[in-house]
């Protein structure tokens, strides 16, 4: 039975020990630090996980923001509206897997919000650096602006 409810929850995804592949957290975290509408949560998801699942059970809609390898300059914003794991980037980075199993098995069972996908592009890895690389930090004021923009009704 679901108790999913009408809230957004805007979700980062990312490790914070390996650079630029952090940029979900950091950009949840300065959300947090912000004046967010009612209804809406965050939360720092880490590096993904099954541990997940129960958010994709309980909010309706659900902003997910993770980095990609994807060639593009860092710091390249995009939004996808995937709705099976095979529509998501393969060049999502090392919690891939982890993501994509965590979308199939919320829809096997019957637990698939809607689904908000922002990627922001990287050119590599930074294992034990916590802090983003100057191009990907450059963009959070503008990935803040995009969360905030599908945050408005009707938007997600």
């Amino acid at each position: 039975m679901s108790t999913r409810t009408g809230r957004t929850l805007v979700l980062g995804i990312g490790n914070l020990l390996m650079g630029d592949e952090g940029i979900g957290v950091h950009a949840v975290r300065r959300l947090e630090a912000s004046s967010l509408p009612e209804g809406v949560d965050v939360v720092d998801g880490g590096t993904g996980g099954f541990h997940l699942l129960s958010y994709f059970e309980e909010y309706g809609s659900i902003i997910m923001i993770d980095a990609t390898m994807d060639g593009r300059p860092p710091g390249t914003i995009r939004t996808l509206k995937p709705r099976f794991a095979s529509d998501y980037p393969k060049t999502l980075t090392a919690h891939d897997i982890g993501l994509k199993d965590l979308v199939e098995t919320a829809a096997i069972l019957q637990h698939s919000p809607d689904i908000t996908l922002i990627t922001v592009s990287i050119e590599t890895m930074q294992p034990m650096e916590t802090e983003l690389s100057a191009e990907v930090a450059s963009c959070m004021a503008e990935l803040e602006r995009l969360v905030r923009d599908l945050l408005q009704p009707g938007r997600t």
